[in-house]
């Protein structure tokens, strides 16, 4: 009651004075729901970053990388990815990693605004983006939006966690332990997870980012986010989806991964019919304009690190590689994972250090790169439309772009085999870019298991 009557006097007060009530001014520095104000911008923004079509994308496990497992060890590397015909390197996660419920994830984000002591400082990252950019090379980042870690700042704000009976609660339907769960209902959440997106922009340079369990996340946020950061000027950036939604193109993403294609590769492997392949890729491109992409691969950190490396997977080196060759060659976005390129067997952990022996199978190297350079330096591979000419056994298909023609043909077994070939490829000539070889193509051919052939015009 008394409280009623302390506010009766105070209008009566400033009523007689006939003046407006003081305003309360909150000081946004100290309002928990203000996002920080943006760095200055370090760097000049990136004018080369690749058309979308043109995108050839390597990943990095930083702690498998070098020894060190940090952003200097990439660094040093710089040249090495570059020669494999690379023009964007994506950068898993390079943030401090929660210590509550830790499995020591990289995908536990403790601030999304910092660089994670084992990796480095922020002037290491610095310096990897502006000498990767001076080799033609695009840097994206790894963004965990779904989750944070237990001891992220932001869990004291409750509100912007999903809860269940008043507790902040992991992702539903996963056993992720170590990380809490972000309520994508929340506003002021959205606006603070956006200003840490624009912040790696300013503060890095770097050019965009690979959107970890896109899935997960509403559309109505990844609009938002995108919108806001394809307004920033000067800005010319690249978004992947880790999903398989149709709609986030729709959102604004440059590309998403190409799961189907991906299992129906291991699938023709273990003994499907190999025709089945082009009838995925063409299913998955059908839908999408010139401008958005599927990102193919015979691998990524997940894949090598919980199921089993491309050399285990597709049956040897040659099975690997062979693997890659369609991967790379069908169409759509190649992504080679750091460790392939050099035929890592075993395993590729990413929550604890593992460093990859690079002088590992130098001509199974060497065949990658004279791979990527076919790829890179032709319009007819890169091109979309595939003209299929396979059986049960052998992937074969024929491109075509701007005058310029293509033939692939890969053994998807471990046996020898004869291929018939079809009649308007008989008695055409071509250049095999993987060996160097002039080719007629006769009546049949002959092809060794997992022989991998990559037919240009000479």
């Amino acid at each position: 009651m008394r409280y009623t009557w302390l506010l009766l006097a105070l209008v009566f007060f400033f009523s007689a004075c006939k003046e407006d009530p003081p305003i309360i001014v909150i000081d946004p520095v100290d309002d928990p729901y203000t996002p920080d104000p943006d760095p200055p911008a370090y760097g000049i923004p990136f004018a080369d970053v690749p058309a979308n079509e043109d995108v050839v994308m390597y990943e990095v496990n930083l702690r498998a990388f070098s020894p060190g497992g940090d952003l200097n060890g990439v660094t040093n590397r710089l040249d090495s990815i570059a020669a494999l015909g690379v023009n964007v390197i994506w950068l898993m996660p390079i943030y401090p990693i929660g210590s509550i419920n830790s499995v020591n994830s990289p995908y536990s984000v403790k601030d999304y605004k910092q660089v994670g002591a084992e990796y480095g400082t922020l002037d290491d990252l610095r310096l990897l983006v502006e000498e990767a950019h001076n080799r033609g090379m695009a840097v994206i980042l790894d963004w965990v939006a779904n989750h944070t870690a237990w001891d992220n700042p932001w869990l004291e704000r409750p509100e912007w966690y999903t809860q269940v009976n008043g507790e902040v609660v992991i992702p539903p339907g996963t056993n992720w332990a170590d990380v809490a769960d972000l309520n994508f209902d929340n506003q002021d959440m959205q606006s603070a997870m956006i200003s840490a997106l624009k912040y790696w922009i300013l503060a890095a340079n770097v050019d965009g980012y690979r959107c970890d369990a896109a899935d997960y996340v509403p559309f109505a946020f990844w609009k938002r986010a995108i919108d806001t950061l394809d307004n920033m000027p000067g800005r010319d950036l690249m978004l992947l989806a880790e999903g398989a939604r149709s709609d986030h193109f729709s959102a604004g993403f440059d590309m998403s991964y190409s799961w189907q294609f991906y299992g129906k590769l291991k699938g023709v492997f273990e003994g499907q019919n190999a025709a089945g392949l082009v009838v995925i890729h063409n299913q998955e491109m059908s839908s999408l304009s010139l401008t958005r992409q599927k990102l193919r691969f015979t691998t990524n950190h997940d894949e090598s690190a919980w199921d089993a490396t491309p050399v285990q997977i597709f049956g040897g080196t040659d099975g690997a590689f062979a693997a890659s060759v369609l991967a790379v060659c069908m169409g759509g976005v190649p992504l080679l994972y750091g460790s392939q390129e050099v035929g890592r067997s075993s395993t590729l952990p990413f929550f604890s250090n593992s460093p990859i022996n690079w002088n590992e199978n130098p001509d199974l190297l060497s065949r990658y790169r004279r791979l990527m350079s076919a790829y890179t330096g032709s319009a007819a591979l890169k091109s979309r439309p595939v003209n299929d000419q396979a059986d049960a056994d052998v992937v074969a298909f024929q491109k075509e772009e701007g005058g310029e023609q293509a033939l692939v043909l890969v053994n998807v077994r471990e046996d020898s085999l004869t291929y018939s070939v079809p009649v308007e490829w008989q008695n055409s000539i071509w250049r095999d870019a993987l060996s160097g070889q002039t080719d007629t193509l006769g009546t049949e051919l002959f092809m060794p298991a997992y022989d991998a052939r990559v037919l240009l015009a000479p």
